[in-house]
């Protein structure tokens, strides 16, 4: 059997070399290119079972390199790659037939498993691999979501995967860390896109008014109840709704929206008349539901209707390699809303990245518009945030001794930099005199601290 033949295309000749390298190791037959024109030149004069493509090029970039391939060998597998991870990148890739996405720095074993699937996918599945090329407009994938670590190119990955069929989703996190962002992002990127898009949340309300909310009711069906109501499942017909906190619905609703998922119709309160209804549901939870199943709290068979897909939103704290993006996205946010022109003091984000973060993404933006919303100065400091984070321990005093980790110090000047160049990470890379790669690296390695 001969080798697995693969090509790697990467404007950067110590990322294309290291590359190469680790392929070989792995006993597959590589060429490398280090322009798109380079790698089409070459595919034309030798077949391969595998493309893997830097995004960020000159010239022809990753993804008019994989829209050329795919017009050509539409069987061809395409793995891309890049340093500047996003869920629009995520989901074009993956939309105009990418076969997987990997963020730079990439973990060994990761790509090993990624190259391996693909290449056994080029072999038996050749004729059907071509995936939908779509590319959405630009007001259909206006979702806020920030953030290049790790644990979030999963869940864009999951997203773009998941968006475009008519799966039930399941979206797990604590309260604040972007649930129903996520459901919007899944929509936005959903043939259902044009259509409406629905939320509730189901502990918000009485199990009275939820039912009626949900399902509708006729006149007369209850006191109060003067007309004929349409209810949000009808409301959303043909489009997605999302029910949140899932896990606070009692026993009742449980069965009625079991049959919802079941029979794809609903009966409004006080009929007897089932309307049929075409939705997408997506549910999210705060609290594990399968604890709730054990606890007898949670129907077993709706959490496995509910959970065909399940999607784990990382918490703030598990993340912290974003906080310099978010903290900027909100900054800029609530400056322009407030038609303020505001600076930071570097202390500031040193401030915020010492704190935990337990009510997550929606917390540092509420923080944020707080003191956006309270300062006169023109420039962000420490003096702007309440005393519980004028408390924390500042860096350097984290530690007893006088003496720190140099990783430490490292760390925090990292921080500096990136805040003072608002998360420009290429512009970081020059001050600090490192490569760009490397810096990525460092920052995915301070993530990874589950402490101040």
């Amino acid at each position: 059997m001969t080798e697995p033949s693969i090509i790697v295309v990467d404007d950067d000749q110590s990322s294309l070399r290291a590359l190469l390298q680790v392929l070989r190791r792995e006993k597959y037959s590589v060429a490398g290119a280090s322009s798109a024109a380079e790698a089409l030149e070459k595919m034309r004069q030798k077949s391969f079972d595998l493309l893997i493509t830097d995004i960020r090029m000159e010239r022809m970039d990753g993804m008019e390199l994989m829209r050329a391939v795919k017009s050509e060998w539409p069987a061809l597998p395409v793995i891309v790659m890049t340093a500047f991870a996003s869920i629009d990148t995520a989901i074009r890739s993956i939309y105009e037939g990418a076969y997987d996405y990997l963020s730079k720095p990439y973990e060994i074993d990761d790509l090993r498993l990624t190259v391996r699937r693909a290449v056994e996918q080029s072999r038996l599945m050749r004729e059907n691999v071509e995936l939908r090329q779509t590319l959405l407009d630009e007001h259909d994938r206006d979702v806020e979501m920030i953030g290049m670590s790790p644990p979030m190119v999963e869940v864009y990955k999951l997203i773009a995967r998941v968006a475009r069929s008519a799966t039930t989703v399941l979206i797990q996190g604590e309260s604040g860390s972007g649930k129903e962002l996520v459901a919007r992002a899944i929509h936005a990127n959903s043939e259902r896109s044009k259509l409406p898009f629905v939320a509730v949340n189901c502990g918000a309300v009485t199990e009275t008014l939820l039912e009626s909310e949900l399902f509708g009711h006729v006149r007369g069906a209850f006191t109060g109840a003067a007309y004929l109501k349409h209810g949000l499942f009808e409301m959303a017909n043909h489009g997605t709704v999302f029910l949140d906190e899932i896990g606070e619905t009692s026993a009742n609703m449980q069965t009625r929206l079991l049959r919802v998922l079941e029979e794809r119709e609903i009966q409004r309160v006080g009929s007897m008349e089932k309307v049929p209804v075409d939705i997408r549901v997506i549910a999210a939870t705060n609290r594990p539901l399968q604890d709730l199943v054990k606890e007898g709290k949670f129907r077993e068979d709706l959490y496995y209707r509910l959970n065909v897909v399940s999607i784990n939103v990382p918490s703030l704290r598990d993340r912290m390699a974003d906080l310099p993006l978010l903290f900027n996205h909100f900054l800029k946010k609530h400056s322009r809303k407030m038609a303020k022109t505001i600076a930071v003091h570097a202390d500031v984000l040193e401030m915020l990245s010492s704190y935990r973060w337990p009510g997550n993404v929606r917390e540092l933006e509420n923080v944020i518009e707080r003191a956006v919303t309270l300062n006169t100065s023109g420039m962000l400091t420490p003096s702007d945030f309440t005393d519980e984070f004028r408390r924390l321990p500042k860096s350097g005093t984290i530690f007893p001794q006088e003496l720190f980790p140099l990783e430490e110090i490292e760390r925090q000047y990292i921080l500096h930099v990136l805040q003072r160049l608002n998360g420009n990470m290429s512009r970081a890379a020059e001050v600090l005199q490192i490569d760009r790669r490397t810096l990525y690296r460092m920052v995915e390695r301070f993530s990874t601290r589950t402490g101040p």
